[in-house]
């Protein structure tokens, strides 16, 4: 049946896609939508369709698309140059704003993906303890690599601490070398990281699980039993970076880890990313400071890139204006207390989870403190409700809200207009 929202260039494009992408995408976002431009908090399709924009390209547009400090910045570095390989003042500039930033980074290295800053991380702690074992939270996302796609979304979680890949190709070797932790059970994460400490060489979690909090004192466990056995502790904040606060949600929470990765945000919408964290370990990548055997070397044609550089030292600027954050706060908090309103107006079985600047809808009778929690909710419910909001102007992920600086109140407006809709068509049709 065909869209009578979607032009016949959109319907020609999508099936194009499916003619030359696998699956018909990018492996991202479904590719049943092309977007064609995105200014402020919103985003218009091929065929003029404007959006509400709650997806922000998976998070990096944070100060909304398009922003004028930040086309200035990019359009007078390309001016100069698009990439160089070799050191470039926008790289260097902005690594020192990292280190001022963020309370764990004392050194930076670029690279081009949080992929690729997670995997770099992960081994940069094997370096640094000569051991091989990597310990994770089941259901926590640290990009696309083996050693990362162990029970990050298991269809039959195991008993701890057992991994299980999430993906073909990725060699059996690497499921004995990674173990498993429930997030939110300190007890439990405890006892396996004093039981495995001569085995492991680092702790790799999301202060903030997709969205799922940590319950109080579960963060301080984990960085009081890895500092007690000496395990670097990694905070993976490639998204929370910059977005829970100037210092990410090590500075939010209170708790410093020994390495974080960020992404996102530090490129303004590029493909940049970075391993930070202490000097004494991040000297593996030194081969000055550590020799030959403990050197790490680490290369990336567009690590640091100039471009994308410029574009996230311009948007660290905005960012460090007064009142930036309460106000992504401030409509975060209308956002979820407007939708937690109509699900109890409405009598759906859903919770609204996640802090401000990051929350969804658990379609549950209680709100998931762990991955398995999740695997209970009425996922059928999520797809249609997200396709409501989708057809009432409201785009976002299969399970994100993404706040920006630039949503105001008619996005604000617009989004709890179309999940009171949405809710309502839900309870006719049941």
């Amino acid at each position: 049946m065909t869209d009578p929202n979607k032009s016949e260039a959109e319907r020609a494009l999508i099936d194009l896609a499916r003619r030359v992408l696998p699956g018909g995408s990018f492996g991202n976002l479904a590719g049943d939508i092309v977007i064609r431009e995105g200014r402020g908090g919103r985003v218009w399709d091929v065929s003029g369709n404007e959006y509400v924009d709650f997806l922000l390209g998976s998070g990096p547009m944070f100060i909304g698309h398009g922003h004028p400090d930040v086309l200035a910045a990019v359009t007078e570095q390309i001016q100069r140059g698009f990439t160089f390989f070799a050191n470039n003042e926008y790289g260097i500039r902005l690594a020192a704003e990292l280190v001022e930033a963020v309370p764990c980074a004392e050194q930076v290295r670029f690279t081009s993906s949080g992929t690729e800053a997670d995997a770099y991380a992960l081994r940069l702690v094997r370096a640094y303890r000569k051991r091989d074992k990597i310990l994770k939270f089941e259901g926590g996302f640290h990009g696309m690599s083996d050693y990362a796609l162990m029970s990050f979304a298991p269809k039959r979680p195991g008993n701890f601490p057992q991994a299980s890949p999430d993906s073909a190709g990725i060699p059996r070797s690497v499921q004995a070398e990674v173990m498993i932790a429930p997030f939110n059970d300190a007890a439990t994460a405890c006892e396996l990281i004093r039981a495995h400490r001569d085995e492991l060489a680092g702790v790799i979690m999301e202060p903030f699980q997709r969205v799922i909090a940590p319950v109080p004192g579960f963060l301080q466990a984990v960085r009081d039993v890895t500092a007690e056995c000496g395990i670097p502790l990694i905070f993976d904040e490639v998204v929370t970076g910059f977005r829970f606060a100037w210092g990410g949600a090590q500075e939010y929470y209170g708790v410093i880890p020994d390495v974080c990765t960020l992404g996102k945000i530090i490129g303004g919408g590029f493909p940049l990313a970075a391993v930070t964290g202490r000097a004494d370990i991040m000297a593996h990548f030194d081969r000055a400071k550590v020799g030959d055997e403990g050197f790490m070397p680490q290369i990336g044609t567009l690590s640091g890139n100039p471009v994308a550089a410029a574009a996230g030292l311009a948007t660290l600027a905005v960012l460090k204006q007064p009142g930036t954050y309460e106000k992504v706060f401030a409509t975060g908090r209308t956002l979820m207390a407007g939708i937690t309103k109509i699900i109890a107006d409405s009598g759906l079985p859903a919770q609204v989870v996640g802090e401000p600047p990051l929350f969804d809808v658990a379609y549950a009778s209680s709100s998931p403190r762990d991955y398995r929690a999740t695997l209970r909710a009425n996922a059928d419910l999520q797809r249609r409700t997200n396709q409501r909001l989708r057809g009432g102007g409201v785009l976002k992920g299969d399970t994100k809200f993404y706040v920006s600086l630039a949503h105001n109140a008619a996005d604000i407006e617009q989004t709890l207009a179309a999940f009171a809709a949405a809710a309502a068509e839900e309870k006719l049709a049941a």
